[in-house]
């Protein structure tokens, strides 16, 4: 992927506002933003918060099986997802729509609901893609501190603009990994500006037990939730994802898009993992006790990080984070981006046990010379 800084991303206008319709932008963009260099094929890749366990074998099985209907449109098909989601969630089919990840839905929710006179809100850090979006758009951009447990501030995101026209809530939160209690959620939601609307990212819930907030969805509030095959379910490199919402939210929001064919294989993979009711159990107890093994291990030799209960974590370097990055590259791991509002710490994703013994060994090697 090419390299290509924060300020010409930003400085970018036609072409990057397509690329923000269309597409979206996407971990991987964000990595190549903060210089993500080509990796050796024997590198551990802990740097994109993938899941290296990659798709279940049924969502194997489903991509091989479908390969013979690649050259067709999967209407027929995607109608099948939406239906299998909606009906497990409780919810009615013309609540949700299936997308090329949650990326592009981000990047559409922001083109609707901010403009030069609605602002885009958002924790700091927190994951970017849509405050890039939003100062390609012209809208304002309020970034609002984490609390002390490095959850949402709502309260601090409603002061900071009585002018917002959307929230972005990412919990768990990305880099940090740390939760936002549905009830601060709940507040944000009933003292909102009107005609605001909150959009929840639910990338990473699977890897908790924790409620979700479909039920303000449910309950009609202005409300958009965000979900993805990318994380636990180990489709990053697919494309499939969910916009929840009210319909008339839906149509503000996909009206930019047009028609929205999905991946014929993203579709049969994704129908796939859905069914299969041991898969998000089995992955969220194996990532819990990997990244439980590694947070012994920092604890034992004295590193500080953030408590996550997701696939990453934040972890703190007592030196220029970027620096760390490129020694811990040179050792042939590769770890995520720094945050300009915490630059001496990093975000690692959790890999496999033997990627995280990797990563021990080197990250112990760099802080030591």
């Amino acid at each position: 992927m090419p390299r290509f800084s924060r300020r010409s991303f930003l400085h970018l206008s036609a072409a990057a506002s397509a690329i923000a319709a269309f597409h979206g932008i996407t971990e991987p963009m964000l990595a190549a933003a903060a210089r993500r260099r080509p990796s050796p094929a024997e590198a551990v890749l802990i740097d994109a918060n993938e899941n290296p366990l990659g798709p279940s074998q049924s969502a194997r099985e489903a991509l091989a099986a479908i390969i013979p209907q690649g050259g067709r449109y999967p209407d027929n098909l995607t109608d099948d997802l939406v239906t299998l989601f909606a009906q497990s969630e409780g919810l009615s089919p013309e609540y949700v729509r299936a997308v090329a990840g949650s990326s592009p839905a981000l990047s559409l929710s922001v083109m609707a609901f901010t403009s030069p006179q609605r602002a885009y809100v958002t924790a700091d850090p927190g994951y970017e893609a849509g405050m890039f979006v939003a100062s390609v758009l012209g809208a304002r951009v309020a970034k609002v501190p984490l609390n002390r447990d490095y959850g949402h501030d709502v309260k601090a995101m409603l002061a900071a603009a009585p002018d917002a026209g959307l929230f972005y809530v990412c919990s768990p939160n990305n880099p940090t990994g740390t939760l936002t209690s549905h009830s601060d959620i709940e507040y944000l939601v009933a003292n909102q500006p009107k005609d605001s609307v909150v959009l929840v990212d639910e990338a990473y819930i699977h890897f908790t037990e924790v409620p979700s907030v479909l039920d303000l969805v449910k309950a009609e509030k202005n409300v958009i939730v965000l979900r993805t095959f990318s994380k636990v379910y180990g489709m990053a490199g697919l494309r499939c994802g969910f916009i929840i919402a009210r319909p008339d939210l839906l149509d503000k929001v996909m009206k930019r898009i047009g028609w929205n064919a999905m991946p014929v294989t993203a579709v049969a993979a994704a129908i796939a993992s859905l069914k299969d009711p041991k898969l998000v159990p089995e992955r969220r107890q194996y990532t819990a006790g990997v990244r439980q093994q590694t947070f012994q291990w920092l604890d034992r030799n004295g590193y500080s990080y953030i408590p996550s209960v997701s696939n990453c974590f934040l972890l703190e370097t007592k030196r220029p984070g970027q620096g760390v990055r490129d020694a811990m590259a040179k050792e042939k791991v590769m770890i995520g981006r720094v945050w300009p509002s915490m630059p001496t710490w990093v975000r690692v994703t959790v890999g496999t046990q033997d990627e995280m013994e990797r990563f021990q060994a080197a990250f112990q090697k760099v802080m030591k010379a």
